[in-house]
């Protein structure tokens, strides 16, 4: 069941950077996330330097994830999500797939247990390779890691340990979240 008016969803949303003053970029897309009048950010995860995947010639990302309630239904969510990406400098027409990004929002699950499923060409929930993203399923196995992927059946914290995902996910010490690090 989606929710409309003033029904409450929870949302999971990735926050990742590796471009710029990435610490910049993070904070500033949780302040408008917290701002948002139909969104209240519950908890974040820790932070991670995870190795990009795709385009190899790249910096590290910092990445993590976000559990928020909202009362936007997926698709407007999505879009607000891409609106924070573009002020923070994203400019999606112009990158290279998988390249480095100032900041990249991806609306992972959605609803009361995160089961919403939704395959339009606009949006697809759950994420379609979130079950195969080691630098995904850590922070959001730190948030809630029995939690059911609606299409695998399994918990975050099964699908984080069978994941076949060799690239390196290391977190990062809280004294080094600062906007000046990099």
């Amino acid at each position: 069941m989606i929710p409309y008016g003033n029904h409450e969803a929870l949302a999971w949303v990735a926050i990742g950077s590796n471009q710029g003053a990435v610490w910049c970029h993070i904070k500033r897309a949780m302040g408008l996330l917290q701002r948002h009048w139909r969104i209240s950010l519950l908890r974040c995860s820790p932070w991670y330097w995870t190795e990009p995947v795709g385009v190899r010639r790249q910096p590290w990302f910092i990445n993590g994830v976000v559990v928020v309630t909202t009362t936007l239904s997926p698709l407007p969510l999505l879009h607000l999500l891409q609106r924070i990406e573009c002020r923070c400098g994203r400019n999606r027409h112009r990158e290279q797939r998988w390249g480095s990004r100032p900041l990249d929002l991806d609306l992972l699950l959605y609803g009361t247990q995160g089961q919403t499923i939704i395959r339009s060409a606009s949006l697809t929930l759950p994420h379609p390779r979130l079950h195969r993203r080691r630098f995904v399923l850590q922070p959001l196995a730190d948030l809630a890691p029995d939690l059911i992927h609606p299409l695998r059946g399994k918990t975050v914290d099964r699908l984080l340990v069978a994941v076949d995902d060799p690239n390196s996910v290391v977190r990062v010490s809280r004294r080094r979240q600062q906007c000046d690090d990099l």
